[in-house]
């Protein structure tokens, strides 16, 4: 499933370790704390259990979006909005 994680991290350490475990799932940076990629439900509930160990309940923000595919197709990506080849070839397929 196409998802989206996206967060504001008070503390720089656990900031730093939950971009760190997006990228070990997989994602790809797509903004300083947006990430886009492609997980199965497995991948997604370890991610999901990683960052609510890291963050302050209190403080910070983390959102996990799953999208689909037609959704992604009819995203609209202005100005410098990321590079489309940085995203896995699965779903830089689906902006074509």
């Amino acid at each position: 499933m196409i998802t989206w994680v996206m967060y504001d991290i008070e503390n720089d350490r656990a900031r730093t370790r939950i971009a760190k475990f997006c990228k070990q799932a997989g994602l790809y940076r797509v903004q300083y704390s947006v990430f886009l990629g492609t997980l199965d439900r497995d991948r997604k509930d370890v991610l999901h259990l990683q960052i609510e160990e890291e963050i302050n309940e209190e403080k910070d923000k983390v959102y996990i979006f799953p999208m689909s595919k037609d959704e992604l197709k009819r995203s609209i990506l202005m100005g410098q909005a990321f590079d489309k080849k940085m995203v896995t070839d699965e779903v830089t397929a689906l902006f074509l």
